[in-house]
């Protein structure tokens, strides 16, 4: 069944992110704000995957000086939908 997250990411130029998922596989994601084309390609990347392998691949990536950066916070979203998954369950 598909399902539609939305995370508010912080301390990113990006200020809302939207993920539809499948059975923890990502189907779409869309991003406010942020480098355009940099997102265009990580949506390209990670459609099809499942959400545990784009956590890996991603989590702890930081932009510059910052503490984060965009794929670092979609990690962080993604964590997000799996652990409210968890406790609907």
């Amino acid at each position: 069944m598909e399902t539609k997250f939305v995370y508010l990411p912080k301390g990113t130029c990006s200020v809302k992110m939207t993920f539809t998922l499948d059975d923890d596989i990502i189907k779409d994601f869309e991003v406010v704000g942020g480098c355009n084309g940099n997102l265009k390609g990580i949506r390209s990347l990670i459609i099809g995957m499942k959400a545990e392998d784009v956590i890996a691949k991603l989590k702890g990536i930081k932009c510059g000086y910052k503490s984060t950066s965009c794929p670092d916070q979609l990690s962080i979203g993604l964590e997000e939908y799996l652990s409210s998954k968890k406790e609907s369950k």
